[in-house]
């Protein structure tokens, strides 16, 4: 099967491989640049048909992974974008500008900390300058930390888990709002933790619950407005977050296998969803948890 045939018609249990990563570490955050197997964003694989054209875009965690995935596939689609990661991440983000910029479209570097309250505010003010506005939002940052047992799971883990994961999300949401015309679109990255938190994930998948819940109530308030809040639910995705620490070591060459599809998903797998939550064609679709999990049922 040809790389084109590829991308319009496929088995989708094949369509990328199976992968068994070895047992790897990486410090948090992690990068792309060092896991093992590659990921696939969408360098590639990702095709646009205009559906983002003029769009100026604001994604965190966008230096790899998912978020990554997304950048890619929004400037693929016409959007320029501006990415928020920490300064660690500066290789990974690097490599997806450079992506970005070959696309032809703008991509702004905005490295930081959103664990930091005043970054927050501060990051949506520098994506309006240099994107000269702002109407698409995608806040996808995490951070995840698996722990056997609850006694090992300090204060400072579970409030910077909830600063990153939750916290941050409202700072930059609310931030964000006041320059978001009527239009305008949010997605929020949450989980299947939310539904089925696994126990070594107590502090993680509790505030992905939270962001279903701010997503739908968030969607309302703002709906008569104009702008439009969803959420997208991944599975098990294979990024720099599991082999920093996000899984237990142990268990990384099982990754994804107990999924009705069999495997892991890449993060390029993601993005079409943010995409649709993104564009014009969804425009009925507010407060909704989009599950792109292999076939995990959820509620």
């Amino acid at each position: 099967m040809t790389a084109k045939d590829q991308l319009t018609f496929c088995d989708p249990v094949s369509r990328f491989p199976d992968i068994t990563p070895p047992k790897q570490h990486q410090p948090e955050p992690g990068l792309d640049a060092e896991l093992e197997p590659q990921t696939d964003r969408g360098e590639d694989s990702y095709r646009g048909t205009g559906r983002l054209e003029g769009r100026k875009a604001l994604i965190t965690g966008a230096d790899s992974g998912i978020g990554a995935a997304v950048a890619i596939a929004f400037a693929r689609e016409g959007a320029d974008v501006a990415l928020s990661y920490l300064p660690a991440e500066e290789e990974d983000a690097q490599h997806i500008k450079k992506v970005i910029e070959e696309t032809g479209r703008t991509a702004v570097l905005l490295p930081g900390d959103l664990s930091d309250k005043e970054f927050c505010t501060q990051v949506v003010e520098d994506a309006v300058r240099e994107l000269g506005g702002l109407d698409a939002l995608v806040n996808n940052a995490g951070k995840q930390i698996a722990l056997e047992d609850i006694e090992e799971l300090d204060d400072e883990q579970w409030t910077t888990t909830y600063e990153v994961n939750i916290h941050a999300i409202f700072r930059i949401t609310k931030a964000a709002l006041k320059h978001l015309p009527a239009g305008s679109t949010i997605v929020n990255s949450t989980s299947i933790q939310a539904y089925e938190p696994s126990p070594t994930l107590v502090d993680y998948a509790s505030t992905k619950a939270a962001i279903n819940n701010f997503t739908k109530g968030l969607a309302q308030q703002v709906a008569p407005k104009g702008i439009r809040v969803n959420a997208v639910a991944p599975g098990p995705i294979w990024t720099p977050l599991q082999v920093s620490d996000g899984q237990p070591k142990e268990a990384l060459p099982e990754f994804g296998k107990s999924t009705p599809l069999g495997r892991a998903g890449q993060p390029t797998e993601l993005a079409p969803a943010y995409v649709f939550l993104t564009s014009p064609e969804s425009s009925y679709v507010l407060g909704e948890t989009l599950n792109v999990n292999g076939g995990m049922p959820t509620p």
